[in-house]
């Protein structure tokens, strides 16, 4: 008989701090799920988590441009912060189509996000296309890149993850999903901008936020770039003490994003 595969997302939930930091951010998420002024905004709620999603993640790459000038259009200029911010809006206008493949199939949503991110920035035969040398981008300054072929074990062990049943709350789900693409880097440019969008996927598709109300690239913005790249270099070294760090880490980015659409809804009524 072959040996069943063990459940290894489930025992992360244990680790010092997880549990109760997945709780605070579920509570959070829920409470905003069920808020019936969010509800009856919810069209208008969804667009602008979008647009306040793109923003942050561009940001956190470094491609920050001011709010005002990204409703107007005017960020979108053509220059290189410019194209980064369309990147990372393009890729959110996307996302709500792939939903319902990323635990179906994930390799293919990876390319797909890719294939989105990158256009401009990489030859369109590598577009979409996990990297083959040890060239990547390091927006965050994560250090030495992973060996290329390394780097595509991790993504073929990332979809048998996602693809495969698991106790573990949707939460550390999205945030392995997360923290394994933004440490491998497996594409030579745009792993982060594709990294940060697993996270919507993932709670989407498994009912932790299946309409994208909340904004939780805006909790990683409101964390820091020096804070979230920490976190990611602690996950990459394995220790139960690292992972901890990013998963508590992930799970109150996810808690400030739903308050996030707390703001957005003032603004709105």
């Amino acid at each position: 008989m072959l040996p069943v595969p063990t459940d290894s997302l489930a025992a992360l939930a244990d680790l010092p701090g997880v549990a109760e930091a997945v709780e605070r951010a579920r509570s959070e998420v829920d409470a905003v799920l069920w808020d019936r002024e969010v509800r009856s905004h919810a069209a208008q709620v969804v667009a602008a988590s979008r647009l306040r999603g793109g923003w942050a993640s561009a940001a956190i790459d470094g491609a920050e441009v001011r709010p005002d000038a990204l409703v107007s259009g005017d960020a979108l200029d053509g220059s290189p912060v410019g194209r980064v911010v369309a990147a990372a809006l393009a890729v959110q206008s996307e996302a709500p189509g792939l939903v319902d493949l990323v635990d179906r199939a994930p390799a293919q949503v990876l390319s797909r996000v890719h294939a989105v991110v990158s256009a401009g920035f990489v030859p369109d035969e590598d577009r979409g296309r996990l990297r083959t040398s040890e060239e990547a981008d390091d927006p965050l300054h994560l250090g030495p890149v992973m060996p290329a072929p390394e780097a595509a074990r991790r993504m073929a062990a990332l979809g048998a993850l996602l693809t495969r049943p698991t106790t573990a709350p949707a939460l550390v789900v999205a945030a392995v999903a997360h923290g394994t693409v933004a440490t491998a880097r497996p594409f030579t440019w745009g792993s982060g901008l594709v990294a940060r969008i697993l996270t919507r996927l993932v709670l989407a598709a498994r009912g932790v936020d299946p309409d994208g109300l909340t904004v939780p690239e805006a909790g990683l913005f409101a964390a820091g770039r020096s804070a979230y790249s920490s976190a990611l270099r602690d996950y990459a070294t394995g220790t139960p003490e690292g992972v901890a760090h990013w998963l508590v880490l992930h799970a109150d980015a996810v808690r400030v994003g739903a308050q996030e659409s707390r703001r957005i809804l003032a603004d709105l009524v």
